[in-house]
């Protein structure tokens, strides 16, 4: 694949610019973006940045983790708690994702989104409350494997690391993870699908490429 250098500062800066002038595909008022990575490619910081460079432009967002839409730890460690099929299928309550957070932001919704619903330290209820995103307002929602669940993305951006870079970044006692990363990119391309590709091997010096969405 073919990508180019960029800083991290000049890639939200791009990335700024073309979500200011996002418009949903299916009508809705807010555009929904998928900022997507394995846990030490660090997806999450890109989405905090974007929502600032957002803010300055005027252009308002909600930050939503998936760490905080986990299924109870009884449910997705039923099978133990280095069980790969639940890992890559059921640990994260995509229901509820659909329910709180992709409903209100649909064609007809409320706008109020529920920004997490589970402590996935403590294993807690949040009770967090709803956040209201005006009309135009982005939703940024980082985390793994987020593009094999249909989501209704209006731009997708995966945050890619080279097999030897993910093994390195990601903390030995989560290495038994790594496999559901390999079968994602084998069952659905990230990397070729997604409307932005960022490499970040080497976090001090990204490489990206961006594509019009087709």
């Amino acid at each position: 694949m073919r990508l180019e250098a960029i800083t991290w500062d000049r890639l939200v800066d791009v990335l700024a610019e073309r979500l200011r002038e996002l418009d949903p595909a299916d009508g809705s008022p807010w555009p929904r973006v998928a900022l997507d990575g394995a846990p030490a490619a660090r997806p999450g910081d890109l989405a905090e940045r974007l929502a600032e460079a957002l803010r300055v432009r005027g252009r308002p967002s909600l930050v939503v983790g998936t760490e905080g839409f986990l299924r109870p730890a009884s449910v997705r460690l039923e099978y133990g708690h280095q069980d790969l099929e639940s890992y890559y299928s059921g640990w994260y309550d995509t229901g509820a994702l659909w329910r709180e957070v992709f409903d209100p932001l649909g064609p007809g919704g409320s706008g109020r989104v529920l920004p997490d619903l589970r402590d996935p330290v403590t294993d807690r209820a949040t009770r967090s409350p709803y956040a209201g995103l005006p009309p135009g307002g982005l939703l940024l929602l980082h985390g793994p494997l987020l593009l094999h669940h249909w989501f209704p993305f209006d731009l997708t951006v995966h945050v890619l690391l080279s097999p030897g870079a993910l093994r390195r970044r990601t903390p030995e006692a989560e290495h038994w993870t790594l496999p559901a990363f390999e079968r994602y990119e084998q069952e659905t391309d990230p990397a070729g699908t997604a409307d932005v590709l960022v490499r970040a091997d080497d976090p001090r010096h990204p490489a990206w490429r961006g594509r019009e969405r087709g």
